[in-house]
């Protein structure tokens, strides 16, 4: 432990936000919230989704939109943060108390999960019972954790930005986000390692398993993290808005704001479009098993890491945090065009590879675009324009879930290309439209890049 927290600066992205009133052991064990958001969301978007797409045979249609369901919550990421600022519990709390609700309700997803999945393959049809109730039995375990993912995740940040200094905010949660990839990484090649040899049951001990870790970090990582009876400063625009739309007001007005958000939301779905597909993409036109394709999530969140790690070091250089944005969406383009190459050759490597490159754009695009809000947010106002990002952010990585699912049932057979599988086709369309997306995004972003020299260059460094 000595070894680890001598090296924690020169070897962790982000280490350098610790500081002697919020040291970096205090800082880890706050990120073990966003470790557990990762493991959730690996589980949903990685291995449910393939499990019962290929294994329970259920149509991706239904997988998409079961998925997406969570982002009816995302929306309101805005003002779950704005109600944990105002917040009072009756010992003085404001963060804590959502972090414990959002913990409760995604442990009661993940503990109605196993028993859904188990009607959803069809354990009750042989007595009479309809198919419809797996399914809405499933949609409301994903719903359930979903919205508990967003009340953690959101009112965790906020409680990191409490805890750091204001020249280190923007640091502290670039470090929360990597803690999340991190958990994303652990927990794939964990349930890769699991599930090799796939059977039912062993699922079921992996979603438990999931859902009493979740309780366990959560509550190790708030343990005398926010003090009692703790207020914000008289000064604070937060503390003083007398409502959400105030704040949201003062917030979206800014210059270029709302094109900010668009890009965000156009740059997120065009990397997403494709997070259902991957796995089952892998098994039915790579012939991979359950557990190769589950560490293809480790790749893909390893790339993320990566990402973020490059767009540390250039942000804390002064670097343009929308120029990197830029970049990632560039770098999207081959890695998409790869996995379209892949299936034709049948090459493992190359779809490997390709999805590596769009992790490692996911994580240049959302470092910089969730940089680029911070520092432009007025004053006094980086949670609200955090919950923004993250609000946008979420609400169109679902959306993608969704739209991907559907695209893919709808062209599934269809001749894209003379010679290819038609079994391809579906997943190819859906290519092709998140190339189109990351093209759109790049469009709308050159008004970004032109900004005053003294907002792009000459902002607080990260």
């Amino acid at each position: 432990m000595s070894f680890w927290m001598g090296w924690g600066k020169r070897l962790l992205p982000f280490a350098d936000a610790a500081s002697d009133d919020l040291p970096l052991s205090r800082l880890l064990r706050l990120s073990l919230i966003q470790f557990s958001v990762g493991i959730s969301l690996t589980l949903l978007v990685g291995t449910l989704n393939r499990v019962m797409i290929v294994e329970l045979e259920v149509a991706s249609t239904i997988v998409g939109v079961m998925l997406a369901l969570p982002l009816l919550v995302a929306p309101f990421r805005a003002l779950i943060g704005f109600r944990s600022d105002t917040h009072r519990s009756a010992l003085g709390w404001r963060r804590v108390p959502f972090i414990y609700r959002g913990t409760m309700i995604q442990f009661g997803g993940l503990a109605l999960m196993p028993f859904a999945l188990l009607v959803l393959g069809g354990a009750l049809q042989s007595a009479g019972w309809p198919s419809w109730i797996g399914q809405i039995s499933a949609a409301a375990a994903i719903l359930l954790v979903g919205a508990g993912v967003h009340i953690t995740q959101t009112v965790g940040l906020a409680l990191a930005t409490d805890l750091a200094r204001e020249d280190q905010q923007a640091n502290v949660v670039g470090l929360m986000y990597v803690s999340l990839l991190v958990g994303s990484i652990v927990s794939a090649l964990a349930f890769g390692a699991f599930l090799t040899d796939f059977t039912p049951g062993r699922l079921i001990q992996v979603i438990q398993g999931c859902a009493v870790i979740t309780v366990f970090l959560n509550l190790v990582a708030t343990w005398k993290q926010e003090a009692l009876n703790s207020s914000p400063p008289p000064t604070d625009p937060a503390a003083m808005a007398g409502t959400f739309r105030q704040s949201w007001d003062t917030f979206i007005v800014q210059r270029q704001a709302m094109r900010r958000l668009i890009v965000i939301g156009i740059g997120t779905l065009a990397f997403t479009m494709s997070d259902v597909l991957l796995e089952p993409y892998g098994g039915q036109a790579l012939g991979l098993g359950v557990g190769t394709t589950t560490r293809l999530t480790a790749i893909l969140a390893g790339g993320s890491l990566v990402g973020f790690t490059i767009a540390s070091q250039i942000l804390s250089q002064g670097g343009n945090p929308v120029r990197l944005a830029g970049s990632g969406a560039l770098m999207g383009l081959p890695g998409f065009a790869m996995i379209i190459a892949a299936a034709p050759i049948q090459s493992a490597s190359l779809f490997s590879v390709g999805v590596l490159l769009i992790g490692c754009g996911a994580g240049l695009f959302g470092h910089g675009t969730l940089t680029a809000t911070m520092r432009d947010a007025p004053k006094g106002q980086v949670g609200m324009a955090l919950g923004a990002w993250g609000a946008v952010q979420a609400t169109a990585a679902g959306a993608g879930a969704a739209i991907g699912g559907v695209v893919r049932d709808i062209a599934r057979g269809l001749v894209i290309v003379e010679g290819w599988p038609p079994v391809i086709s579906g997943y190819v369309l859906v290519y092709v439209l998140e190339l189109a997306l990351l093209a759109a995004a790049l469009i709308i972003m050159v008004p970004l890049l032109h900004r005053p020299q003294e907002q792009a260059g000459l902002a607080p460094r990260v």
